[in-house]
């Protein structure tokens, strides 16, 4: 048997034994370990460390940018060569200096913007070219007739005949987006009897396109007639020398039992465009012979041309 106070390994009542219940409360003699005070003073927490400082950017070009003021930027802007700076001002510029570029900004932003108004530079719209012509009320009276004259043809007399029969009879109107003009006259020949069946018609028109370019559809208008499917043909050419186009229309009368032709003669010069018809019938017992359709095409070109050189305003291009 051990003595008491004796160390026995094998003594199982020599060595504390584990509590089922947890750990034993500290006895009064015992001294517990400190804990933190939540309520004290925390110790700051460390300084970040200072971000690299960002490379300087290189001078860029005279487009604009830094180090380089914009295409048309004053000399002396703040933060451009040769401006100057208040001293004290943060980063070397004042602020004066900085309401000073932005006032000038708007300015000039202000008379750029008015200057476009002025000239339509906000528009889209096309500015229409006229090429010198402008609008009469009487087509007739700036057509010419002296081809037609010339191959002994003349207006028909139809005086005492009411107003709708007056011959020549003219019209037209002036809108926004075109200025119309026609003229329609009757023919005769001189030494046509009264006994012959005839009938001679020269139709005349002119527009003023102010909105919209005539060009894109120009040609195809009278390159149509030969695409036609009917039992009448059509040959159309161009001709030159008239405005900056200028087309010829012949319908084919071979094999027709009546004597007559029928011709069209179109030109556009810029955005104005004029048509000249020729229409003649004249049956089989008229003793008047009836002027070929080559003929008649000579003579509306002839009076496309002096008709045309009227039409034009002093102002022409």
């Amino acid at each position: 048997m051990s003595t008491p106070g004796d160390p026995n390994p094998h003594n199982p009542y020599a060595q504390p034994q584990p509590s089922p219940y947890g750990q034993a409360p500290a006895q009064p003699n015992e001294i517990p370990p400190a804990q933190p005070n939540p309520y004290a003073q925390q110790p700051p927490p460390p300084s970040p460390p200072a971000p690299p400082q960002a490379p300087p950017v290189p001078p860029q070009g005279p487009g604009g940018g830094y180090g380089y003021p914009a295409a048309g930027a004053p000399v002396g802007t703040p933060g451009f060569p040769g401006a100057s700076a208040a001293p004290g001002a943060p980063g070397g510029r004042s602020a004066s200096g900085w309401l000073w570029a932005i006032g000038g900004a708007v300015a000039a932003s202000a008379i750029w913007g008015s200057l476009l108004f002025a000239t339509g530079g906000f528009s889209s719209e096309p500015s229409p070219d006229l090429a010198g012509y402008a609008y009469t009320g009487d087509l007739c009276a700036a057509t010419s007739m002296t081809p037609f004259e010339n191959a002994h043809f003349k207006t028909k007399d139809n005086t005492g005949s009411s107003s709708k029969d007056a011959n020549p009879q003219h019209s037209g109107a002036q809108q926004t987006s075109l200025d119309t003009m026609w003229c329609n006259v009757s023919l005769q020949q001189d030494n046509a009897s009264s006994a012959d069946y005839s009938s001679n018609w020269l139709y005349s028109a002119a527009t003023l396109h102010k909105k919209t370019d005539p060009a894109p559809e120009f040609a195809d208008n009278y390159r149509s007639y030969e695409k036609q499917d009917t039992s009448v043909g059509y040959k159309v050419e161009s001709v030159p020398g008239l405005g900056d186009e200028a087309y010829l229309v012949t319908r084919n009368d071979e094999g027709s039992s009546s004597s007559g032709s029928y011709v069209i003669l179109g030109v556009r010069d810029g955005w104005m465009t004029y048509q000249s018809t020729w229409s003649s019938y004249a049956s089989s017992s008229s003793t008047s012979k009836q002027p070929t359709s080559s003929e008649v095409a000579t003579m509306l070109k002839t009076s496309a041309t002096e008709t045309l050189k009227r039409l034009r305003s002093s102002g022409s291009r």
